[in-house]
């Protein structure tokens, strides 16, 4: 199954080393793609309803009409690693052809977006920084990996 993040913003500096370093583990596990769409944001100058439009014209863009979408947002659902590992493995066992995560921009998501996506993940209640959301879903990715393959990186429940 491929797995896909498709984020607003790219991701630089120390973080950005950090992402592609997971990213680059979750090769072994599945098949992972990056895409990055342009913020719609001028430093605070636009409009907020206006820039979620605009990116999520972008993201809706680069979704098929066929794959699963997880919108990362506060408002969704919190799940452990296990849960994750686990929901992973339902759907490759579901036959789906990959899932798309979605991590939005300064504002969060249009409701376009969220009205397309089969599910809504929460990192947490905290807002996050995209770069930082990022890091902290293909870490927890590359984690579901190793949940699923019983290997000793995850130590937890």
């Amino acid at each position: 199954m491929k797995l896909r993040v498709i984020a607003v913003g790219e991701a630089k500096g120390p973080i950005g080393s950090a992402i592609a370093e997971y990213e680059k583990r979750l090769g072994h596990y599945h098949r992972f793609e990056v895409a990055t769409v342009e913020a719609g944001t001028r430093r605070g100058k636009d409009d907020p309803a206006r820039v979620m439009a605009a990116e999520a014209e972008r993201i809706l863009a680069r979704l098929s009409p066929t794959e699963l979408v997880v919108a990362v947002t506060r408002e969704g659902r919190e799940w452990s690693s296990r849960e994750l590992a686990d929901r992973l493995a339902r759907w490759g066992v579901e036959g789906r052809s990959g899932v798309s995560f979605l991590i939005g921009g300064a504002w969060g998501f249009d409701s376009t977006v969220l009205a397309r996506a089969n599910a809504r993940l929460s990192l947490g209640a905290m807002t996050l920084p995209h770069e930082l959301a990022r890091l902290v879903l293909t870490e927890q990715l590359y984690r579901a990996g190793t949940i699923a393959r019983n290997e000793p990186y995850h130590k937890g429940p």
